[in-house]
C-alpha cells in the first residue's frame, strides 16, 4: 500500500508543478496575482481530490488508520519537497516561504497541504460509504 501511495504522491507533485506553470503563464496574466493564486489553489486542490478519488481503490487502504498514514506521508513529503526546493534550489528565505501560508494576507496556499493530507481519508471514507 505505501509503495502505491508513494508513487501517487509523485503523480500529485507532477500535477502541482504543471499547475504552477499554468498559474504563471496563463492564470495570473488573465486575472492578476491575488486572484490567480486563489484560482490555482482551488484548481490544484480539486486535482488532488479527483486523482485521489480515482486511485484510492488502487492504493487500497484497509482502514481509516491506513488512510491517515497515507495522508500523513503525503503531507510530510509535500512540506519537505516544498520547503526543500524553495530553500535549496530557489534560494528563498524561510520567511518568504512562510508568507505563502499567511491567510491574513490573502494567501490561501495553506489549503493545498491540508487537502493533500486529508484527501486519502476523505476519499477512502467516500469509497467505503458508496461502495
Amino acid at each position: 500500500m505505501l509503495w502505491k501511495a508513494l508513487f501517487l504522491w509523485f503523480v500529485l507533485m507532477g500535477l502541482a508543478i504543471l499547475n504552477g506553470a499554468v498559474r504563471v503563464e496563463f492564470i495570473i496574466p488573465a486575472v492578476g496575482e491575488a486572484t490567480g493564486h486563489v484560482v490555482s489553489t482551488a484548481l490544484l486542490s480539486t486535482l488532488i481530490l479527483l486523482t485521489t478519488w480515482y486511485c484510492i481503490g488502487w492504493i487500497a487502504p484497509r482502514s481509516v488508520r491506513d488512510a491517515w498514514m497515507v495522508g500523513f506521508l503525503w503531507l510530510l513529503m509535500t512540506l519537505v519537497f516544498e520547503f526543500g526546493v524553495g530553500y535549496f534550489i530557489s534560494h528563498r528565505t524561510w520567511l518568504e516561504m512562510l508568507a505563502d501560508y499567511n491567510l491574513r494576507k490573502g494567501r490561501v496556499w495553506v489549503f493545498v497541504p491540508i487537502i493533500t493530507g486529508l484527501a486519502p481519508v476523505l476519499m477512502a471514507k467516500l469509497l467505503w460509504t458508496i461502495g
